[in-house]
């Protein structure tokens, strides 16, 4: 009997893929779709989603891949076993009790809430919070979102029956129902990864109860309502509830064993470790999040990468081609003079500085903008590079690190990340890391063994520029420490 197919999808904060992958864990690059929309910012803080632009943009990349599927035909009579997915973490929506939209997807990066996390840290010992949820109080995390919401728009917050990540949101709409999965759950700063329950204490803070909640349930919803009647071939198929891409992403690269780290490089960034254990604790600065009962997720997140290389794409005026990945190729020392603090969006570890701006210190006359493009980039990587050592903090050795994301389309990229952590990585060999991870947490619970990825051919650091980036980091911090005190 043929085996199965299971079909994943990627929500992410400005597009969602899907694909369908074989048992063991094998992406049909061929079936793969995808779909962009905008995120709608503003200079206060505003980072928000259409609920009606996810929505669609979900539907047609199942429709596509559906489609792409039927048109092969080795593929278009074996069965689906089940849905996948992974989904931007810390990100809310809030709906009737019959599931439709209230307010737009708030996502991780609105911080419109920063005086309200402030006024969270003032009223609890954030330590404290910290080591019980996994989370800081920052504006990343619902409870400053929810405190916001209601401080600014009471009547609308009163009307909201269910808060739910966008991952529940459109299960609930595309099936009839929606479970929340442990894991999305450890995300929102309102549950305690150690007890697997919901913070009593943080609830009552933010105003909500456990009504206002999906289920807390790993388990998976079989597929009815809209989604049935448009495919009535997915009708009965089991939707396992969204968990985050973080966790997808570790899942995806085959970092889910000890002496493996995965660091994603995409619009933003992350270095995550996974490690199994009842009891749920993170170096103060990190996050501390499950993927699901048996399973704990560590490490810390920047809000600022790839979307600072568009950034400076667009406002330079520079052409992303060969000729820019030659040119910093022949640049692979921080000779330009300029330090960093790469903040155009309110960043998050190691330091958590919300009220931080952006600054580019050291520009002279011959600054060229080739030279602030290396600096921006550098900067980012020397982000990662603090919240790695933290996580390296007592252990006997450095984890291997396995890098996926949009970095991996440049080979001085890679070898600039190598170099300013003094490290080999490893490049993943699926580009597609959270897509992956989404399927293979489906296979996993459908009880299909996945096998273990092998490391692909590192790329190593150079030690002389390693010591020259040891020294840019500490600059780094000085010129932060400096700021912070103005």
């Amino acid at each position: 009997m043929a085996l199965p197919l299971v079909l994943a999808i990627d929500l992410g904060t400005s597009s969602t893929r899907t694909a369908f992958f074989d048992t063991e864990g094998r992406r049909l690059a061929h079936t793969t779709a995808q779909q962009t929309y905008p995120l709608l910012t503003s200079p206060d803080g505003k980072a928000e989603l259409e609920p009606g632009a996810l929505l669609g943009a979900v539907k047609m990349c199942i429709a596509e891949s559906l489609r792409l599927r039927r048109a092969d035909p080795s593929l278009k009579n074996l069965a689906i076993a089940g849905f996948g997915t992974s989904c931007f973490w810390h990100s809310m929506i809030g709906c009737t009790a019959k599931g439709e939209s209230i307010t737009r997807v708030i996502t991780w990066a609105d911080s419109r809430c920063r005086e309200d996390a402030a006024a969270l840290r003032k009223q609890f010992d954030e330590k404290e919070t910290h080591a019980r949820t996994g989370c800081m109080l920052r504006a990343s995390f619902w409870p400053a979102k929810l405190k916001w919401l209601k401080r600014m728009d009471e009547r609308l917050f009163q009307r909201v029956a269910q808060w739910m990540s966008p991952a529940e949101w459109l299960q609930f709409q595309l099936t009839g129902g929606a479970n929340c999965a442990i894991g999305m759950a450890t995300g929102t700063g309102l549950f305690n990864p150690t007890t697997l329950t919901w913070d009593a204490g943080m609830l009552k803070t933010v105003g909500i109860t456990e009504k206002h909640l999906r289920p807390l349930d790993d388990a998976p919803i079989a597929v009815a309502g809209v989604l049935a009647v448009e495919h009535p071939e997915l009708k009965g198929v089991p939707w396992f509830p969204g968990i985050g891409d973080g966790a997808a992403s570790n899942l995806g690269c085959g970092a889910t064993k000890p002496g493996l780290a995965a660091i994603n490089v995409g619009t933003s960034a992350a270095i995550r470790v996974m490690r199994e254990g009842k009891e749920a604790r993170a170096p103060y600065g990190l996050f501390c999040y499950r993927v699901d009962a048996s399973r704990i997720l560590v490490g810390g997140a920047v809000s600022n990468a790839g979307n600072l290389r568009a950034w400076c794409m667009r406002e330079l005026k520079l052409t992303d081609g060969p000729e820019i990945e030659a040119a910093l190729a022949a640049r692979p020392e921080p000779a330009h003079g300029l330090v960093v603090l790469p903040f155009w969006t309110a960043e998050r570890a190691p330091t958590w500085n919300e009220d931080a701006t952006g600054a580019i210190h050291g520009i002279r006359q011959s600054t060229t903008a080739l030279d602030m493009l290396q600096a921006i980039t550098e900067a980012t990587y020397h982000r990662i590079a603090g919240i790695s050592e933290l996580l390296s903090a007592g252990e006997k050795s450095a984890p291997k690190l396995i890098v996926s994301g949009g970095i991996q389309k440049s080979a001085s990229a890679l070898q600039r990340l190598s170099n300013v952590l003094g490290q080999t990585v490893y490049p993943n060999d699926e580009p597609e890391a959270s897509l992956r991870g989404g399927a293979v947490y489906a296979l996993e619970k459908l009880g299909y063994p996945i096998p273990q990825s092998k490391l692909t051919q590192g790329v190593r650091p150079s030690g002389k520029c390693t010591r020259l980036y040891a020294a840019e980091r500490e600059k780094q911090r000085r010129l932060e420490a400096a700021l912070a005190a103005l």
